[in-house]
């Protein structure tokens, strides 16, 4: 019998296992054979505090004390280190430059850069397709897999355990208390989290809870070999105004994604052979680099709801189930400080002071917010 039973073990759910393991008894059930497996071992690394909503922007931003000075003891070398961020416009996308400049976070500027230092900066890029350029200094490549690790080990050395190849079977409730069948055993819990990532809805509906009506987006990414005489290593990430596409030096070699967001099924992603295409054909065509090969590529899930905010709070119907759920492509740079604010709610029924004072409210990250949005959207279709 815990004190809280977590359903997943990626950033979500090892984080949020970390803060909860300081006041109680925590199990962490993961259906893989080992943490991380989907969506956290397969992510892009970088701390952007300037991508996504207002809300994720200020989440994200609310991690930022913690990569910069985590825990004494709790990772072996710094959790962030310099990259950069250099968004190129083409020809008649100057505009929307203008309005990362000016929406930029005051902790986090964005810079206008003129085409001639842009290329001078990036020397792969093609010159036709840089009409304008910004840069965003304060971009940090994340050591996802130290931090990840870090996090379990500082769970594990709090007694809690990491219960692996565990598929949840059934999800019942008794007397105040969860049941939660795993292969040839139950683990008993007070509350449930539900930190399952893409597959968080069927967690949720084994559970009697709502439904979120999650949307699983597949995402891919190429690794390809460098050309030879530039030093990559030293290079900011680049992106396009207006696209999701991106690169970034990757391990001596150049990553690279289209920004594909196919909607899916929960489940293993794999790369398909027209987004390899895709991203390869993006490629050649604002770089000088010859893809000949790829040497890598894989596929990962970002799961959103509509209004691209995560969900985090008990469920309206159980007030002894709680979701961590839909942290899309954010879930590693909103993770520290989502797992803080979850275990404030869990406990106190409020997010920490630094939420309100970067405003984000309770109602803009509770579950209660998604049932709202489809009660309006029936009365409307209905009125129609």
């Amino acid at each position: 019998m815990y004190d809280y039973a977590v359903i997943g073990a990626g950033i979500a759910g090892a984080s949020v296992a970390f803060e909860l393991a300081q006041v109680g008894t925590v199990a962490v059930i993961e259906a893989e054979s080992q943490a991380g497996y989907h969506s956290t071992g397969r992510s892009a690394a970088l701390y952007t505090p300037n991508y996504g909503n207002d809300v994720v922007r200020a989440i994200s931003a609310g991690s930022g004390p913690f990569f910069v000075d985590p825990p004494t003891g709790f990772a072996n070398h710094p959790l962030l280190t310099p990259r950069g961020l250099l968004t190129i416009a083409g020809p008649g996308q100057e505009a929307r430059l203008d309005t990362m400049v000016a929406t930029a976070a005051d902790e986090a500027p964005v810079h206008h850069m003129s085409a001639t230092k842009a290329l001078a900066l990036v020397p792969l890029l093609r010159p036709e397709v840089v009409a304008a350029a910004a840069y965003e200094p304060g971009v940090m490549d994340i050591d996802v897999d130290a931090l990840h690790q870090a996090y379990l080990r500082a769970f594990k050395a709090l007694n809690g355990p990491l219960i692996c190849n565990a598929r949840v079977r059934r999800i019942s409730r008794h007397g105040g208390k969860w049941g939660i069948e795993v292969a040839d055993s139950t683990i008993q819990a007070a509350i449930v989290i539900n930190a399952a990532g893409a597959w968080a809805d069927e967690i949720g509906a084994m559970a009697g809870a709502r439904t979120l009506g999650l949307v699983p987006k597949r995402r891919s990414a190429i690794v390809v070999d460098a050309p030879i005489g530039i030093n990559i290593q030293s290079l900011p990430a680049v992106d396009m105004a207006g696209s999701e596409a991106y690169l970034k030096p990757e391990a001596g070699r150049i990553m690279a994604s289209f920004g594909d967001e196919t909607p899916t099924e929960p489940q293993d992603a794999q790369p398909e052979e027209l987004d390899i295409a895709l991203a390869a054909d993006w490629l050649q065509r604002h770089t000088i680099i010859d893809v000949r090969r790829i040497a890598h590529s894989w596929a990962g899930l970002r799961t959103f709801v509509p209004d691209g905010a995560p969900v985090v709070g008990f469920d309206g119907a159980l007030d002894d189930f709680f979701w961590l759920a839909a942290q899309g492509g954010y879930g590693i740079m909103m993770g520290p400080a989502l797992a803080k604010a979850s275990k404030s709610l869990i406990q106190h029924n409020r997010l920490p002071d630094d939420f309100d004072q970067r405003g984000v409210s309770q109602s803009a990250i509770s579950p209660a917010r998604l049932s709202e949005v489809r009660s309006r959207s029936v009365i409307e279709s209905s009125n129609d």
